[in-house]
């Protein structure tokens, strides 16, 4: 008991500096293993004393209950006040006699409980130490598992950035990663792809435009009669026909048609798409209505037309030439647009053609309107380099002017001009079609903005040009 009760008050200093040692949880085991052998013995020892406390009760009981019925079959002595008194000295002395025997076998109970007690804080010591190692072991797993798992993180973005640059070398150096009817790119990626591609543009046309801001270039601007006349080449009559089919159902308005959908709306600027495929390829007319202050129709299609000035305001285009000139207001172009991979590069062939429209009375407004339209020339035929795409563009602004008071001079905070813009596009190639109604849906409603800003820019502080 000594032994045990002192190595227990000392456990507290010799567990830590064990500890401190790095005794294992082995080890600490081990000791619960040995107070418990030592419990048990204790508590067999217990019980025994217990049990044998127990049944010296019991005998008592009995051997009480056997002299109190001896005493009432003896004849009982009378007093003179009439009371009996029993002869019981015999039963005290047999009842002492028995309980005087509860130190059964030599058992020290007081010991034995400060040697139980000794060993239950025993334990409880070494389950509290054996917390502490396992709560430091469990830090210490934790510690390696974070870097194990911040290993693994920065092996898995190795991988990441080793696999895209892996498919980006593919798709550069094969054509199954391109557009093309055996595409290995599905419609998500080919999207990513075409939109990572339009923002680099775009920083690119930002930083090429303050450059293109410097330098001033003038167009010579012909008189309105040149623009009146239909012309007499060989395309005339298509023209003609042009013309008329634009100003008879693209000035139509579609805000309550149900087959069209407005698609964007900023400010006075609405845009309008019909959803129309033909063998797999989006043929979506698109309409836009537009309305610009500060400058007149003629002004927009001029530069609209003009290409002297195309580069200034049109970024997608990659390069163009002027293949024939069929009238001062007819001309053939062909331009190829930029590649945003990984689309196939497209080209166009097209004639464009600028008219003044002749009012049928005075309250018409003045209307100006350039068309744009594919053709075929033997000087520019397809190639294998580009998509050949099909177009049918038309641009109609409508001058509105508010006269001003008095007898002031109309001035450019008079004037209005409305726009309808049209556009029937076959791209051409396999293109998904969601990519291409998602990239017109961004690139329309963003040239409209970039090339009205550029008249207003260009005709601010000039004569006005009716």
């Amino acid at each position: 008991m000594l032994s045990l009760t002192s190595a227990t008050s000392g456990y507290s200093a010799t567990s830590t500096s064990s500890f401190k040692k790095g005794h294992s949880l082995r080890e600490k085991l081990a000791e619960m293993e040995t107070f418990r052998d030592i419990l048990c013995r204790q508590v067999d020892t217990l019980q025994k004393y217990f049990d044998g406390c127990s049944d010296a009760v019991t005998r008592d009981e009995l051997q009480r209950d056997k002299i109190v019925e001896d005493d009432e079959d003896g004849f009982p002595n009378t007093r003179s006040d009439g009371e009996f008194l029993h002869n019981n000295n015999n039963s005290k002395e047999k009842l002492f006699q028995c309980l005087s025997h509860k130190g059964i076998n030599g058992i020290d109970f007081k010991g034995e409980a400060i040697t139980f007690k000794a060993t239950t804080v025993g334990i409880l010591a070494t389950l509290s130490h054996c917390i502490d190692l396992m709560v430091k072991r469990e830090d210490s797993w934790q510690k390696r598992l974070d870097k194990e798992m911040e290993k693994r993180r920065r092996v898995e973005e190795a991988y990441k950035s080793a696999l895209s640059e892996l498919k980006m070398k593919s798709h550069f150096g094969g054509p199954d990663y391109e557009e093309g009817p055996n595409s290995l790119i599905n419609e998500d990626e080919f999207f990513d792809a075409v939109e990572a591609a339009l923002d680099r543009q775009d920083k690119i046309e930002e930083q090429s435009q303050c450059e293109k801001s410097r330098i001033q270039r003038s167009s010579s601007v012909p008189s309105g009669d040149v623009f009146s006349s239909v012309g007499s080449h060989r395309f005339a009559e298509k023209v003609e026909e042009m013309v008329q089919n634009h100003m008879t159902y693209s000035l139509q308005d579609v805000g309550g048609d149900a087959n069209w959908q407005l698609v964007v709306e900023e400010g006075e600027m609405k845009v309008y798409r019909r959803e129309v495929e033909e063998n797999g390829i989006v043929l979506d007319p698109l309409k836009a209505t537009h309305c610009v202050k500060g400058v007149t129709g003629h002004e927009l299609c001029h530069y609209f037309w003009d290409t002297d000035v195309r580069n200034d305001w049109e970024t997608t285009v990659e390069n163009f030439n002027i293949v024939e000139t069929l009238s001062d207001n007819a001309i053939i172009i062909y331009q190829t647009h930029k590649r945003v991979w990984p689309a196939s590069q497209r080209d166009v062939l097209y004639l464009s053609a600028i008219r003044k429209i002749i009012a049928n009375n005075e309250n018409d407004p003045d209307t100006w309107l350039v068309c744009n339209f594919s053709v075929e020339h033997e000087n520019a035929q397809p190639n294998n380099r580009c998509v050949r795409a099909k177009i049918n563009i038309g641009m109609i602004c409508q001058t509105l002017v508010s006269p001003p008071e008095g007898d002031k001079e109309i001035s450019r905070d008079n004037i209005l001009c409305k726009i309808t813009y049209v556009a029937n596009v076959n791209p051409g190639g396999w293109a998904p079609a969601s990519v291409l109604r998602a990239v017109a849906k961004r690139e329309y409603p963003k040239f409209l903005k970039r090339f009205t800003s550029y008249v207003q820019e260009k005709t601010a502080g000039k004569p006005i040009l009716f």
